[in-house]
């Protein structure tokens, strides 16, 4: 086993059952349809790697005893994305040392202007127990970069505001989709193989301004030919059983704290 991924977190930005809207669509007698805020785990060999940090991620990683990481990406600055960011400064303290983030030239403004207080400084002391570290790389679509022996290549998500960044492992091991209403053709060139993995979003069955649909998500995953494709960011109306019952066998929705491992 050279991969483990945890499902932190399967719902969008309001979660499941939400404050608005309840339960919706979903049964709320099955477990599986309770959701927090998307965040994933990926552990490759001793690489650790956590994507996104929902308002969520303090129970996420207290439940899945995740204490130690090489690295954060983000995917884009939305609420449900990026505003547990603070917590990160927990993981400081036990680790004694920065942790790396990387994303987008726009997303990173974003960021580092919301969230001055936690960006490391080369004139600022290291002091892990009072003041957080995080320590910015921009990255670009198209442009590999390693975090440690884990190749990493962005993708761009394209009609979704503000940018949004998919990621491909070691050449298409996992493909990582994130929030989209349509994928740049060029993404797919990015695998040199049949991917083993994909998680892709669904935020709703309807397609929505800046989220696609059942039928799109439907194919670009045969467009991508997976092996195993994970459903994931759904909301209310995304029942677990009526998508299951949806998709071909090699398709299932995720569930907060899914482990996949090959």
């Amino acid at each position: 086993m050279n991969y483990k991924l945890i499902i932190l977190g399967s719902g969008a930005a309001p979660g499941v059952p939400s404050l608005s809207g309840g339960w919706l669509a979903c049964n709320p007698d099955n477990p599986k349809n309770k959701r927090n805020r998307t965040s994933t785990y990926l552990e490759y060999k001793n690489t650790k790697i956590l994507i996104d940090t929902s308002p969520d991620i303090r129970y996420q990683l207290i439940d899945n005893n995740i204490k130690d990481l090489d690295a954060v990406l983000f995917t884009h600055v939305h609420a449900d994305h990026l505003l547990g960011i603070d917590y990160l400064r927990e993981i400081n303290r036990i680790q004694s040392k920065g942790i790396n983030f990387y994303s987008g030239p726009r997303n990173m403004v974003e960021i580092e202007k919301r969230f001055d207080y936690l960006i490391g400084h080369v004139k600022r002391p290291e002091d892990y127990i009072l003041i957080p570290s995080l320590l910015p790389h921009i990255i670009h679509p198209y442009e590999p970069f390693y975090i440690n022996d884990l190749k990493i290549t962005p993708i761009i998500m394209f009609d979704h505001s503000p940018e949004s960044y998919g990621f491909v492992f070691n050449d298409g091991d996992i493909v990582y989709f994130s929030d989209f209403r349509k994928i740049d053709e060029k993404a797919f060139d990015m695998w040199k193989k049949q991917p083993e993995l994909l998680i892709i979003p669904l935020t709703n069955p309807k397609a929505q301004i800046t989220h696609a649909g059942f039928e799109t998500v439907m194919q670009y995953i045969d467009k991508v030919n997976a092996k195993r494709v994970i459903i994931n960011h759904m909301a209310g109306e995304c029942d677990y059983d009526d998508i299951n019952k949806r998709t071909p066998d090699n398709v299932e929705p995720a569930y907060d704290n899914m482990i996949i491992e090959f």
